[in-house]
């Protein structure tokens, strides 16, 4: 069965990896996927080394981009003839931008077939409600419902994505098929002496003391992950006895978060690592991993972390409920609520026990809900189901 797989970057995080993971372990299950992808921006790094570490050799259109602009138009025509001379059964695209253009051009290069390829989209979070002005906002409402009604499957990756979604009026309920995101785990799952000299390697490497207390951000230096509100915590956090502070990404805001007060303030107890392959390693150097976000869809960095067996914090927001069980796997703090974060933060600094027992929650919710095999099974089911 053939499929045309489009997304529109495959800059760091968890869409990307769907993308080319999928495209990989698919083939064991009678595929031939094509992955069409587009180009990322500057500072959004990049998830080609896993493209190429898997065997996936993507089909590069670089006029597909994030932003919206005149490049959309050679675009939609690149994708246009991509879908014509492929002929797939199923057109699968992911995220808002590779789901405009994509589902389009499936259906301009269908007009006047017979019969046209089965199109799947992929919601891995939505930027409907918050990141746009009213009106720009109600645009793109009205273009996904219009395209909703011409698509034969919506994935959420979560329940609250979907229910948000149905909110928004995008589609009706019974339209969504929930599909949890999967992952690879296990590299994060090592002997005990393997995970202590990847942590010592990586805090030598970054010169973190060997005793410190860790907490860890995850996360692309972009308005939405709000990262200006994890370094007023780490602040209020400083004078905590060996505590060190690490934000792995980057991002257009790199160079204002690094001059801010409170990046200053912490001076010395702060790392800025850049964006980073090595996940597992970051997680076993980490005694915490904290995400503070705005908005989310299905948080990677969280799963990771759990797989890994390391506490989770995070905002309460989007699908972050779907990952963190609050106060078994990790703990969930009201959005604007910092101070209740910095709380929960210095608990976990005191209890060690209480760590890892939410480690060991964590990681087995992590394994159970978001293995690979479990999501290229529910994405083989769904494509059987829409062929017959």
């Amino acid at each position: 069965m053939r499929v045309v797989r489009i997304i529109a970057r495959l800059n760091i995080g968890g869409p990307a990896i769907q993308a080319i993971t999928l495209s990989e372990r698919l083939v064991e299950r009678g595929y031939e996927t094509t992955l069409v992808r587009g180009q990322e921006g500057p500072r959004e790094g990049s998830m080609e080394y896993l493209a190429e570490r898997l065997g996936v050799r993507p089909v590069l259109v670089p006029s597909l981009r994030r932003s919206p602009g005149w490049h959309d138009l050679p675009a939609l025509l690149s994708l246009i003839r991509i879908v014509y001379r492929q002929r797939p059964a199923i057109v699968h695209t992911h995220a808002a931008k590779a789901g405009t253009l994509g589902r389009l051009a499936a259906l301009l290069a269908s007009a006047g077939v017979r019969s046209r390829p089965r199109l799947f989209h992929t919601f891995h979070g939505h930027s409907l409600a918050g990141y746009f002005p009213p009106r720009t906002a109600a645009t793109y409402r009205r273009i996904e419902r219009l395209l909703a009604r011409h698509t034969d499957c919506l994935i959420a990756v979560s329940e609250e994505v979907r229910d948000e979604l149905v909110a928004l009026g995008v589609a009706p309920a019974e339209q969504f098929e929930v599909v949890p995101l999967g992952f690879d785990l296990s590299p994060f799952t090592v002997t005990g002496e393997a995970r202590a000299r990847a942590r010592a390697s990586l805090r030598d490497e970054l010169g973190i003391p060997t005793d410190a207390h860790v907490i860890s951000l995850v996360a692309r230096l972009v308005p939405i992950k709000r990262v200006d509100r994890f370094l007023r915590i780490a602040a209020a956090l400083r004078e905590l006895p060996r505590v060190r502070f690490l934000i792995v990404g980057d991002g257009e805001l790199r160079e204002q978060l690094q001059a801010s007060p409170e990046a200053h303030e912490l001076a010395e107890k702060l790392v800025w690592t850049g964006f980073r392959a090595d996940m597992p390693a970051v997680c076993f150097a980490s005694d915490v991993v904290a995400l503070t976000s705005d908005n989310e869809g299905t948080p990677v960095s969280l799963i990771e972390a759990q797989a890994a067996g390391v506490p989770v914090v995070s905002t309460e927001v989007g699908g972050t409920a779907s990952v963190v069980t609050d106060g078994e796997s990790g703990f969930l703090v009201a959005r604007g609520d910092e101070a209740a974060f910095a709380s929960v933060l210095r608990r976990l600094h005191s209890d060690a026990s209480l760590a890892a027992e939410l480690g060991r929650a964590g990681e087995a919710r992590a394994r159970e809900r978001f293995g690979l095999e479990r999501l290229v099974a529910d994405i083989d089911r769904l494509y059987r189901e829409a062929r017959r």
